[in-house]
């Protein structure tokens, strides 16, 4: 069962989140936190395997929350819940130690994925934020994806696809679905593309992918 920690100052807010987790048989919402600073005490009480951070919020912001959780609890992933007019916050927060970008507005079955994707030891950067991220970088952007192709070609035509896929938001198990191999390979694919491309997680994998232009765009 993966145990959750969700922090979000408005109740509603909490109660939507709590209902799309709680349709997953292996989720399950331990405490719940309406400020920063009651999230990291609850946190270092209940000692989850994941907190579900609001960006804003009272008395300590979620990036702040996110910093002193990494601290105190490395062991305790944290993932941040954005919105589409956080951008800036969400550019801040990837050097965090945030293991994961989920919208609070995105699709559920989304945030279900990405919270099993990270309490497995992953990371996990909702395609839009991706998409919304990139774009905020905004000036350079024809440098990076310069760049990013050319680490990019470091790779195996396989080891490309496979991090497309990544940047597409996939899980380990959908992208085997998808390639027809096992989970198991996809998992070593994952590591060979982040200990070639010396990237951290998933989230720094997805947003190179973006760069690179290997993930299509959305329609609309």
């Amino acid at each position: 069962m993966i145990r959750v920690l969700l922090a979000d100052d408005e109740a509603m807010i909490r109660a939507g989140i709590r209902a799309i987790l709680g349709a997953a048989d292996d989720i399950e919402v331990v405490a719940e936190a309406d400020d920063g600073r009651q999230a990291v005490e609850l946190a270092l009480s209940h000692r989850p395997d994941l907190c579900l951070l609001d960006i804003r919020m009272p008395r300590l912001d979620g990036l702040r929350a996110a910093a002193e959780l990494r601290r105190a609890a490395p062991d305790i992933a944290v993932a941040m819940l954005t919105t589409f007019s956080e951008d800036e916050y969400i550019a801040a927060a990837l050097g965090s130690g945030a293991s994961g970008f989920l919208l609070k507005s995105g699709n559920p079955r989304e945030l279900i994925a990405g919270v099993q994707a990270i309490a497995e030891g992953g990371a996990y950067l909702s395609p839009a934020v991706a998409r919304r991220v990139i774009s905020h970088l905004g000036a350079g952007q024809l440098g990076r994806r310069t760049t990013a192709l050319g680490r990019a070609e470091q790779l195996t035509a396989r080891e490309r696809e496979v991090l497309a896929l990544v940047g597409a938001g996939l899980s380990n198990a959908e992208i085997a679905q998808r390639l027809s191999v096992v989970e198991g390979t996809v998992k070593a694919y994952v590591s060979q593309i982040l200990a070639r491309l010396g990237l951290k997680n998933r989230v720094q994998a997805a947003i190179l992918a973006y760069e690179a232009g290997l993930v299509p765009e959305a329609p609309g």
